[in-house]
């Protein structure tokens, strides 16, 4: 035993480079898809027309689409707040459990989930 220890020459890390290379690939290839996804912006909407799509949402129990103000640091805006809404108060709106200001909405749409069969005819 002691013989065969002195001619083994241990990898180390080595050995699991193939495990930890095709982990770090998809966390890079997932990382690329998430960059060069860019919303759209889409157009200011006065707070009239915001309140009274929310309120109708809201009575018809129809999920919203909510563009924020805010952008990240290349100036590209998040992805849409999509949910029922849940309730509000004075400050905001709740989007399923998401507290959203009234001051961070710049835009508001009735959402339309795709269909699988929408997705054949792409």
């Amino acid at each position: 035993m002691i013989e065969l220890n002195r001619h083994y020459h241990d990898r180390g890390m080595k050995k699991w480079a193939g495990f930890y290379l095709s982990e770090h690939t998809a966390i890079i290839e997932s990382a690329k898809t998430t960059r060069r996804k860019e919303n759209p912006q889409k157009p200011q909407m006065s707070v009239e027309e915001i309140s009274t799509l929310l309120h109708h949402a809201q009575l018809k129990v129809i999920q919203v689409s909510i563009q924020l103000e805010s952008v990240d640091g290349e100036g590209r805006y998040d992805d849409d707040v999509v949910g029922q809404v849940a309730g509000y108060d004075e400050l905001g709106i709740y989007i399923n459990r998401e507290k959203v200001g009234y001051d961070e909405i710049r835009h508001v749409e009735l959402y339309q989930p795709l269909k699988w069969s929408d997705l054949s005819a792409r």
